[in-house]
């Protein structure tokens, strides 16, 4: 049934909802696992904008890389002490919902597993957040939104 799964993990609690319900799946099917989390790319301009910074401070991009790769860490040690097994993590810098897809794409995931945010942020996402109602709008295979 499905041999990829890919999961976005963001640190929220909708996010690790997702997670387990992959973790479900996985025992059904054997699939592996894909965990991605992805951060906003600043460029160097806009990490220039700051008024000032302190000695040894890292650029924005270096800071957002760390805390999503300790996202994605975070979420494979509590995915195997849940009894997943065969898990990868990524950590990808761009838009969250073009990234998913275009990530979900080039691994070939069978299914994409995303949280609802519930946010009412805009018109067309009433019930769902931003981010999976665009990717449930445009993958081109099955969006699980949980």
């Amino acid at each position: 049934m499905f041999k990829r799964i890919l999961v976005a993990v963001d640190g929220s609690l909708s996010s690790f909802k997702a997670m387990d319900k992959a973790i479900e799946l996985q025992k059904l099917t054997d699939a592996e696992i894909y965990l991605l989390c992805v951060y906003k790319h600043h460029s160097l301009f806009e990490a220039s904008l700051s008024i000032g910074r302190p000695e040894g401070m890292d650029i924005p991009d270096k800071v957002l890389s760390d805390y999503a790769k300790g996202i994605v860490n975070h979420a494979k040690e509590k995915a195997k002490e849940k009894g997943a097994v065969k898990i990868r993590g990524f950590v990808k810098a761009g838009r969250p919902s073009t990234v998913i897809i275009k990530f979900a794409k080039d691994k070939e995931a069978d299914l994409i597993v995303v949280g609802s945010r519930g946010t009412h942020s805009d018109k067309d996402g009433m019930l769902l957040g931003s981010v999976s109602h665009r990717v449930a709008s445009k993958a081109k295979c099955p969006v699980l939104v949980v």
